[in-house]
């Protein structure tokens, strides 16, 4: 197409990222305990067209979504969702034109570039400031994360390697290498003082090595439903603790699904950030890669058949140190009818480690509570069947605290 004049190559492109509640998969809200094979994660959509002519291809989107081993559980919610996101695309693109037709192309293709040479140059800023480092992470499975950082001061530049880390595994906690990339930037971003925009220009001081064939680049066709939610925090308070800058924080997004063949849900649960040099960590927060927020108590308890019997902080959960890691939650989730959920978290074994001194913030922990009386406790991952009348606990991972206890820490 591009070769053809009368379709010039694109000048730009706009994208949007969104979470759907259900693709299809083994379990509802697609976020299997046990997966396996990408397959067993929800139906694959291939570089497949969503619209022609200004058609949205609705027939043929809702066969792509009907298709595979195991195909997606309520298409019309994914036909209300996908249409939004070309919307917002759309609206990206008639602003972006405008922008151009006010400017013109060479000015605003010129302060895209300065944007992201900005970014390059406030990277190399901070480059000037670091040392090497290393760090191994090990998570509640046994797979250790190694991560060596090589600063070159004279050039300004970095080598982020990850030799060493544990090969690809069976489970589905591998990450695709653009996970792990966009982990790096994240923590080099966050490394800025400056208010700059997060892009690309943050990576080009930096070369990343990531081995073929490990978790955080697997082979076809392994598992990866953990590696987005999961293994992309522990690469991140992986890198933080080769730097020396923060404490672990509680390193998990602690995904909660529920679902049966007519309601599909998916939340990330909040716990404790990590505690820094002249910081302490934040009680009950979305940390580093979550990118969510939870749904509120009312829209949640009307669509679907749950209470919320409480949502407190986990008072003590954080690591003491000069400056203490931040609490954990407690999450208390009364069911209505009868449902499948499902766990997919960490540090349920491993606790977020301290830096400098300080000490490790405590384990998450997770139980159901039957309508019986009975209590039945449960690891990191797992998959459980709720009745009526049973309650899903769950708490939280404190954060990791920075320097030695002074006289007011326990």
């Amino acid at each position: 197409v591009e070769s053809d004049p009368t379709f010039p190559a694109p000048a730009f492109y706009v994208a949007r990222r969104g979470h759907h509640a259900d693709i299809g998969g083994i379990t509802p809200g697609s976020m299997p305990p046990d997966s396996s094979h990408v397959d067993e994660e929800g139906v694959l959509l291939d570089n497949v067209q969503l619209g022609a002519e200004v058609r949205f291809l609705e027939d043929e989107l809702r066969a792509n979504l009907a298709s595979g081993r195991y195909p997606a559980r309520n298409p019309d919610q994914n036909l209300a969702d996908l249409p939004a996101q070309v919307a917002a695309c759309a609206k990206g693109a008639e602003e972006l034109g405008k922008m151009v037709a006010h400017f013109g192309l060479p000015v605003v293709r010129a302060y895209m570039k300065h944007v992201q040479d900005n970014a390059e140059e406030s990277v190399r800023r901070v480059l000037g400031a670091l040392t090497d480092g290393r760090y191994a992470y090990e998570m509640d499975d046994g797979t250790v994360i190694r991560v060596a950082n090589r600063v070159y001061r004279a050039k300004r530049e970095a080598v982020i390697d990850f030799s060493g880390t544990s090969t690809q595994r069976p489970t589905n906690f591998n990450a695709p290498s653009a996970v792990c990339k966009a982990a790096v930037l994240y923590v080099f971003r966050t490394l800025v003082d400056d208010e700059i925009p997060m892009n690309a220009g943050c990576l080009k001081p930096l070369t990343i090595v990531i081995p073929e064939g490990s978790m955080l680049r697997p082979r076809y066709p392994a598992a990866v439903v953990a590696g987005n939610v999961e293994t992309s925090q522990a690469i991140t308070d992986c890198l933080y603790g080769a730097l020396g800058l923060l404490a672990a924080s509680q390193g998990t997004m602690n995904n909660l699904t529920f679902g049966n063949a007519t309601y599909q849900y998916y939340e990330t649960i909040s716990g404790g950030s990590g505690a820094g040099p002249d910081f302490d960590g934040t009680s009950v927060v979305q940390t580093h890669m979550t990118n969510s927020r939870l749904t509120d108590p009312e829209v949640l308890e009307w669509r679907f058949p749950v209470r919320l019997e409480s949502y407190a902080i986990r008072r003590g959960s954080g690591g003491a140190g000069r400056h203490r890691g931040g609490d954990g939650g407690e999450r208390r989730l009364l069911f209505l009818e009868p449902m499948t959920a499902v766990m997919l978290a960490n540090h349920r074994r491993v606790a977020p480690f301290g830096v400098a001194g300080g000490a490790s913030g405590a384990c998450g922990e997770n139980w159901i509570e039957r309508a019986d009386g009975s209590r039945e406790d449960y690891g990191a991952t797992f998959k459980v069947d709720m009745g009526a009348g049973d309650v899903f606990v769950v708490r939280t991972p404190g954060g990791g605290g920075y320097g030695p206890p002074g006289e007011n820490d326990e």
